[in-house]
């Protein structure tokens, strides 16, 4: 199921509006010259050279997403919401028509490029104390080490029967958490920003005060260690906080589905990666097999050391063991790789079965005279195919 994202009528009060503060920095913005308006690249190369402080590099960024894209309330049944990132935010500064991911994304970008640290936010809305039945994106960045929220969609403008009139919304810009919260509420509380989130139900009954009797979250540490894990972890902390902070609409559920899919995708994938690299060292210890049978149906010659005779059939043996132990451990993987799973864990065990027989062969052959060593050999067949 599908999770969109769109924004309707824009109504938030309280916020208090930004008034001639940033004129001069919305003023050079107007400036921009057309080349560098066609890509974030571009658009961030003039935000650095004209602005030194990420206060002024994100309020740049902020007015250049929210004054050049046009919601694109036409277009909105036949967006595409399974474009990959870069496509969102090549396409939309192009086209300069988008919806809130387009927005989120073209911002989130702006702003990293001009090296200000962002993020895009997915979650759901509430306005004129109503929960909105879409999904939405938004953004946060940090600003001399203070966390404030944006959103570039609500920020350009307004839809009115089913038309979008352009109207620059400070409100929108540079939000503090505990402001931002009684309108827009994160999938995963993390991106609350507050050390005392507020649940899913509590954001439905509108009580978004501080509630210092709740256990204190570190959000802080919490985004610092975030960012050290990898995609996969991200993605399980991610969903373990969603299910935890309660599933109590439509929206929720969905984008619990989501996640998880998500979680399952990814571990299908690294277990396939690991996979991968045992299959490749289990074709490499067949190679090293088949080259022990080639010297024993040679007759052990050219003559090696009786070390050399035994590092030839260990060697492959170790690593066919090592194969064995690292493949029940490559942890969860999807119900279509099931087979072949099975097929190589099959193979590996007859393999080692084949050079267990043939370790036998060695020890009896190097606890032999020479005289009784020449009696021992027969043909032998080479083992197998290798798995790709």
């Amino acid at each position: 199921m599908k999770s969109m994202f769109l924004f309707l009528m824009f109504t938030i009060v309280g916020f208090g509006q930004a008034k001639g503060i940033y004129d001069l920095v919305d003023a050079k913005m107007d400036k921009i010259p057309n080349d560098l308006s066609k890509t974030t690249v571009g658009i961030a190369e003039y935000i650095n050279a004209n602005f030194k402080s990420e206060n002024d590099k994100v309020r740049a960024a902020f007015y250049w997403t929210a004054s050049n894209i046009r919601y694109d309330i036409e277009n909105i049944e036949s967006i595409d919401y399974k474009e990959i990132s870069q496509d969102k935010i090549k396409n939309a500064v192009l086209t300069k028509k988008g919806v809130c991911i387009h927005y989120a994304e073209v911002f989130n970008d702006i702003a990293k490029k001009a090296g200000v640290e962002s993020y895009i936010i997915h979650g759901y809305t509430k306005q004129n104390g109503k929960i909105d039945i879409l999904s939405h994106a938004w953004c946060a960045a940090i600003i001399d080490n203070v966390w404030y929220l944006f959103d570039p969609t609500w920020g350009a403008g307004y839809v009115d029967k089913k038309k979008f009139f352009k109207k620059i919304n400070n409100l929108n810009f540079k939000v503090v958490p505990s402001q931002f919260i009684t309108s827009h509420m994160p999938f995963d509380y993390l991106w609350q920003f507050l050390n005392y989130p507020i649940t899913n139900q509590e954001f439905i009954d509108g009580k978004t005060q501080l509630n210092k009797a709740k256990p204190n979250f570190d959000f802080v540490t919490q985004i610092r260690e975030y960012n050290s894990m990898s995609d996969l972890d991200k993605a399980r902390t991610s969903l373990i906080r969603m299910e935890k902070n309660g599933i109590k609409n439509k929206l929720i559920q969905e984008n619990v589905f989501l996640k998880k899919s998500e979680v399952d995708a990814m571990q299908n994938n690294e277990a396939m990666d690991k996979m991968q690299a045992i299959s490749d060292d289990y074709n490499q210890a067949i190679a090293m097999f088949n080259d022990f049978i080639y010297y024993r149906n040679n007759r052990f010659k050219p003559v090696l050391s009786d070390d050399a005779i035994k590092e030839m059939i260990e060697s492959p043996k170790q690593k066919i063991l090592d194969c064995q132990s690292r493949i029940y451990k490559i942890g969860a993987y999807n119900d279509n790789n099931i087979a072949n799973v099975k097929s190589l864990k099959n193979s590996i065990i007859d393999v080692l079965k084949q050079i267990e027989v043939q370790e036998k062969f060695v020890n009896d052959y190097l606890n032999k005279s020479k005289s009784g060593r020449k009696s021992m050999f027969t043909k032998t067949t080479f083992f197998g195919i290798p798995v790709r």
